[in-house]
């Protein structure tokens, strides 16, 4: 059953962060450094370099049109709309101003474009943040970029006036005033609260024309943009043919736009492969299945023309095609017209596929890690996942490193699980502080699972009438354990359980070989699964709940004394605690302390009645130890199972997902965890399902910010009733969290310090893994497809594109980097 109620709770966001949704033994104590490990820049540069054919401009030729694929015509030009996606992103990265670009660290970084410089230039009393516009940074119109358009920016987003329709708001809202500097070139900012994340303001930064009146700001920038200032300006938006045209702006100052024009196509991703091979698109992400059939085409090119042996018809055997044939020459009328049509079919497709692997036979794939990750969400809300207990069994069943390999490993790519909620490898504020919840362990799930009451046969409903500790029960708990012995009328019987409860908790024995047999069949297709790269659902099963693993007659129940999994509660307290030096945290470890060391144990740390107790002078440290135990069925409590529904979409494009969440599965059923597919339409799988609450395991994604701060804390936020009733979420759609989290991004938020800063949100991170809400599995693949003799293109990696520096390949020798991969 699931524990999933009606769907509850609202979300709110000062900060729209999108989410990249694609239709896609016992705990050692640790020290501090043990806790959160850094990685050192070298490495993280490495593990997510970008792969675009980096070249000088000097071997770029000019002139020439690149066409691009987007996943939709954008909704809004105006970045700051709730409804504004990634093409928004797109089109204003390319033709509005950006103070600060992200570099390929995924550190912000100043943009000579438009400053001269930008610093903090007093402290006290108040913030002060002094910005030197370059002068030669005008609007397409020729009036100059300057404190006016500063001015009508803040006035629009600070969230004082209801009239404008804005998503975005985090940072403006601290803003106290602006005001001109020495000239009309200086822009000083006053800050009535500190900001860590001043960095993050006026990016991108539209004209006064735009922000000045609410009618403009919710209208106005919606379907066209008449002022911009970039290499790019906006020529068309076409939604009958759905391109965005980009061309050349005559009055950019900087270097040149390379290309004349630039065209966004909004092309669905399963048909970016036919679009690419025939020669309709230049530039595409694509996914796992795309850059198969582009590696296929390839490796046929020098085949001669030989029959595919992959596609259409490649699976046809003699004999159906003996039965095919027959049928379409049979003497039944009906059935050899139907037959006739679908060789015809058939025969079509076949021609299609080939005709678009040699298209294909001329795309380069370029790939890299995406500055995003995929997390398992558990949901906290209700249900068994609203005890921490639960959620930590549920992470310590996974293998994280197994999932990410089943990823990455066959694109040739990293694949280190993220140690870190709120930054990726590379970023100056990640560190590992994943040993906060620490590593796969079924005995220490298990463990966690008894001491929150769920055991071996707790699913079994007792007769009406039983009582807890009555003679019948105890009878059958000696049953249970193969105990025999006479009742207490002495007639000898054993007091074992039924055979309906045999079955319900060791599962029917004349279905053990068919559940193997399922089970190696399964085991195959996660095997045989294409590695998921594509940026948003991770789905999961074919819809079929998770089978229980057969248990040996002669194994023992599991032997999970309730002390390990309080010691392990303990350990978790403390860890977490350790990387914070406030008060709070002091406080948090001596109350842990203070638990596990009163007299008699601590509250909680006793097994349910029922749990088998240890042998014989077995202790804590020793059970944990111990080899794990096979559970014999899913876990239980009060009659019912230890079932969870894990949420997926179900539209055509999610097939090549299956594998992690069949790793999943098996995973979670290794320790009793059985888990019901739901899978959803794609349009709804987010909207009806993940932000409203209507589930209890799913998998989307968060792109990696290069301000964690501040993007960071509503995701992570506890969520708080609202006025009406509801919970308000924010976007933390786990709905777990804690005041000492909030009070950390608040913290981080305000510490001038950068490097103050950036400890704090490890700490915070720490906190998120200690409460296990989200587990982050993997860094997201990036395949793009590249038409031979692009450059300055492809798997940006955290850095985006610099779109004056996009263009064509000159031919021959041009340059001493001309072609050269970096």
């Amino acid at each position: 059953m699931s524990h999933v109620g009606a769907p509850r709770g609202r979300t709110c966001s000062r900060t729209l962060r999108s989410v990249a949704l694609l239709t896609t033994g016992v705990l050692a104590l640790p020290t501090l450094s043990a806790c959160t490990s850094e990685t050192d820049g070298s490495e993280a540069s490495a593990a997510a370099a970008p792969d675009i054919a980096a070249t000088n401009r000097e071997g770029v030729k000019q002139g020439g049109t690149v066409r691009w694929a987007i996943d939709t015509m954008p909704a809004t030009l105006n970045a700051f709309q709730a409804d504004a996606d990634a093409a928004t992103g797109r089109v204003a990265d390319a033709v509005l101003p950006s103070l600060f670009r992200i570099d390929k660290a995924g550190r912000p970084q100043r943009n000579p474009d438009y400053l001269e410089s930008a610093k903090i230039v007093e402290r006290e009393p108040k913030q002060v943040v002094l910005y030197k516009l370059n002068q030669q940074a005008v609007w397409s119109d020729g009036r100059e970029i300057g404190a006016p358009d500063f001015v009508a920016q803040w006035r629009a987003l600070r969230g004082k006036d209801s009239a404008y329709w804005t998503a975005r708001n985090a940072g403006y809202e601290r803003i106290e005033k602006i005001e001109r500097g020495a000239n009309n070139l200086e822009v000083r900012v006053t800050f009535n609260k500190p900001y860590a994340d001043w960095k993050s303001l006026f990016t991108p930064l539209y004209p006064k024309e735009v922000t000045g009146k609410p009618n403009a700001f919710n209208d106005g920038a919606r379907a066209a943009l008449k002022k911009t200032a970039g290499p790019f300006t906006l020529k068309k938006v076409d939604r009958k043919t759905k391109q965005v045209t980009l061309v050349r702006d005559p009055r950019w100052w900087g270097q040149p736009a390379k290309l004349d024009s630039l065209v966004l196509s909004a092309v669905p991703r399963s048909k970016r492969a036919a679009e690419l091979a025939a020669g309709k698109l230049d530039l595409a992400e694509i996914d796992s299945g795309a850059a198969k059939r582009i590696a296929l085409a390839i490796k046929d090119k020098g085949t001669g023309g030989q029959a595919l042996t992959h596609g259409p018809g490649s699976e046809t055997t003699p004999a159906s095609a003996l039965r095919s044939w027959a049928l379409a020459h049979g003497s039944d009328e009906e059935s050899a017209e139907l037959a006739q049509e679908a060789r015809k079919d058939n025969a079509e497709a076949i021609q299609q596929y080939a005709t678009e692997q040699r298209g294909l036979s001329g795309i380069i794939v370029r790939k890299s890690l995406e500055p995003a990750y995929t997390q398992l969400a558990l949901n906290g809300e209700s249900g068994p996942l609203a005890d921490e207990r639960v959620r930590r069994a549920v992470a310590r069943a996974l293998d994280r490193k197994e999932l990410a390999e089943t990823v990455l490993k066959p694109l040739d790519l990293p694949a280190k699980p993220p140690g870190s909620h709120l930054a990726l490898v590379g970023q100056q504020a990640y560190a590992d502080s994943s040993r906060a919840l620490g590593k796969q362990d079924t005995h220490e799930a298990l463990a966690l699972l008894a001491d929150a009451g769920w055991t071996p046969g707790g699913a079994v409903k007792k007769p009406d009438g039983t009582k807890a500790g009555s003679a019948g029960e105890r009878k059958k708990a000696a049953g249970q354990n193969g105990e025999g012995g006479e009742t207490s009328d002495g007639s000898g019987e054993s007091g074992e359980s039924t055979t309906d409860e045999k079955r319900a908790e060791r599962g029917q024995p004349g279905q053990e070989a068919d559940r193997a047999t399922d089970r190696k069949k399964r085991d195959a297709d996660a095997e045989n699964d294409a590695a998921s790269d594509e940026g948003m659902y991770i789905v999961g099963d074919d819809g079929k709940p998770g089978h229980p693993a057969p248990r040996p007659e002669s194994a023992p129940y599991v032997l999970t004394p309730a002390a390990v999994a309080a010691f392990q509660t303990t350990a978790l307290l403390r860890q977490a605690a350790a990387v914070d030096d406030t008060d709070t945290g002091r406080q948090a470890v001596k109350a842990a302390q203070d638990s596990q060391d009163r007299p008699g144990g601590m509250a909680g740390a006793y097994a349910p009645r029922g749990t088998a107790a240890p042998a014989p002078g077995s202790g804590a440290k020793s059970s944990a130890s111990a080899s794990p135990v096979p559970v014999g069925g899913p876990l239980g409590k009060e009659g019912k199972p230890l079932t969870l529904r894990f949420v997926l979409p179900a539209g055509e494009g999610t097939e090549s997902l299956r594998a992690v969440g069949e790793r999943i599965s098996r995973m979670l059923d290794r320790v009793g965890i059985s888990t019901e597919i739901t899978k959803v339409a794609d349009d709804s799988y987010f909207k009806d399902h993940i932000a409203s609450g209507d589930y209890d395991l799913a998998l989307y994604s968060w792109p990696a910010s290069p301000y964690p701060a501040t993007d960071g804390r509503p995701i992570f936020a506890k969520p708080v009733p609202a006025s009406d009733g509801s919970l308000l979420v924010e976007q933390n759609y786990t709905r777990v969290g804690t005041d000492h989290i909030d009070q950390l991004f608040n913290r981080a938020a305000a510490e001038l310090d950068e490097g103050a800063s950036r400890d704090l949100v490890r700490q915070a991170d720490a906190r998120i893994w200690a409460a296990a809400g989200s587990i982050p599995l993997y860094q997201r693949p990036q395949l793009v497809a590249v038409r031979p003799g692009l450059v300055n293109a492809g798997a940006f990696g955290f850095a985006g594109p610099r779109y004056e520096d996009v263009g064509w390949e000159k031919p021959g020798d041009a340059g001493p980097n001309a072609g050269k991969k970096k």
